[in-house]
């Protein structure tokens, strides 16, 4: 599957059109030998073909085309689509009333064109970065296929369609690192933008503290074409993305939390990654950030993700727990005991670290750091419930920071080729955007070259 940018030029000039790009994309789905039937949990195939052809007609008319016409998509399962139950990767909620509108995120989508295949996989509920799920099956990643490797979660099914070239981009959610996990376990760009950027209605939250709304493909420049859309920046063209020069980038590696727990692979990529960036004019700087040590204290009870996810599950758990994955289940379930006091401590905690780490930050462009601290484990050994909750704690270390700071981030491919994906991380301040992507450019074409 080619860049969004490959296909949004094909289409343009003719040598594609919607229609085959779209059959291309189903084809792909269907295919028996592939991952497509745990990738995806609904397809959309005849209204995809229609709009598709409507796009292309508008083409052959003369119709200037909306900013994503005729490009092929997919949703993660959470968000509304008009006319459809929207199941977040549960049985729990088969009986639901259809959605009568699409998400303001995915309507957007549409008004700018984009043809919508159908809703990706995903940890039930969200809650989890493994992408595991016992109901619709786990997609494997693209890497050691054979072995079967987590995909990450919890946009799994979203990952693997754009891997295996059924989608050239996924729209899902970030709550903890739900769109940058299973980007640097598959060795995709992955952006979380500033939560307030993209509206979350329509979407089943996790925790609405910290959701955000984002996207996967393969370059910073797909990614930044789809996210100008769902932000609403400009339906009537795209706003071209201007790249910031990688030479005289301030960048920060804290030295507290972030780096514990390494494995060789992780380590070995993101030092030669650090070190093509400093030989390309990058001054990076070594800084404690000790604030972040306070963070598995402060979320020490589970966070906003139990907190909140507690609040919006209670009827529904007492009406059809045994619907749910027994761990997602218990994850919720565990909010019934904690008390108002300890939600608004929570929030003060967040506000206060908010504020300081604003200040220990200030001057620096962006903060690097590794994605996840280990490449994708194998799905067999993490079916126990130990196993589960210890290396998804692990997993959500380094991505959730960045939520918990209501800050943009994105996370980069930065593996040698035929070497276990592994990804690098840059966070920017809180609706520094577009300058995070700008900057994402230049990063992204200094590790290309070092790879």
């Amino acid at each position: 599957m080619q860049t969004v940018e490959q296909c949004l030029n094909d289409l343009a000039t003719g040598r594609v059109t919607s229609r085959q790009l779209t059959e291309r994309c189903f084809a792909r789905i269907k295919d028996p030998e592939g991952e497509g039937g745990r990738a995806f949990i609904r397809l959309f195939e005849s209204q995809a073909l229609a709009a598709a052809d409507a796009s292309d007609a508008m083409r052959s008319a003369g119709i200037p085309p909306p900013p994503l016409s005729g490009l092929p998509l997919s949703i993660k399962d959470l968000f509304d689509v008009a006319g459809v139950t929207t199941l977040a990767g549960s049985k729990a909620l088969a009986d639901r009333a259809p959605a009568t509108r699409d998400a303001p995120a995915i309507a957007r989508l549409r008004a700018a064109g984009a043809v919508i295949l159908g809703t990706t996989n995903m940890t039930e509920f969200a809650m989890g970065g493994l992408g595991l799920n016992p109901h619709y099956g786990t997609p494997r990643n693209p890497w050691d296929r054979a072995v079967g490797r987590i995909p990450g979660g919890s946009t799994s099914g979203g990952a693997i369609s754009v891997t295996d070239g059924m989608a050239p981009a996924a729209i899902g959610s970030d709550t903890a690192g739900s769109l940058r996990m299973p980007a640097a376990f598959t060795g995709l760009v992955g952006f979380k933008p500033t939560a307030r950027r993209i509206p979350l209605e329509g979407a089943i939250p996790l925790a609405h503290s910290l959701d955000s709304i984002g996207v996967m493909a393969r370059t910073v420049t797909s990614c930044a074409l789809v996210d100008a859309v769902m932000a609403g920046e400009d339906l009537g063209g795209v706003p071209e993305l201007p790249m910031v020069p990688a030479a005289g980038l301030r960048l920060a590696v804290p030295k507290t939390l972030v780096m514990d727990g390494l494995d060789a692979q992780v380590s070995g990529a993101f030092a030669r990654a650090l070190t093509a960036l400093s030989q390309a004019g990058c001054s990076i700087s070594e800084v404690e950030l000790a604030e972040l040590a306070e963070l598995p204290r402060i979320n020490g009870k589970g966070g906003f993700a139990v907190f909140e996810g507690h609040a919006w599950h209670h009827d529904l758990l007492a009406a059809k727990g045994d619907l749910y994955d027994p761990i997602v289940a218990k994850r919720f379930a565990t909010g019934a005991a904690f008390t108002a006091k300890e939600y608004i401590d929570l929030c003060h905690a967040r506000s206060d670290m908010i504020r300081r780490m604003r200040q220990a930050t200030q001057n620096f462009d962006a903060v690097l750091m590794p994605t996840v601290p280990i490449v994708a484990p194998r799905i067999a050994d993490l079916t126990a419930e130990a196993a589960w909750l210890q290396t998804n704690r692990l997993l959500i270390r380094n991505p959730g920071i960045a939520n918990f700071l209501d800050r943009c981030a994105i996370s980069l491919p930065c593996h040698r080729q035929g070497e276990a994906p592994v990804g690098l991380m840059m966070m920017a301040d809180t609706l520094a955007d577009r300058r995070l992507l700008g900057m994402a450019r230049s990063v992204e074409a200094v590790l290309a070259g070092a790879g």
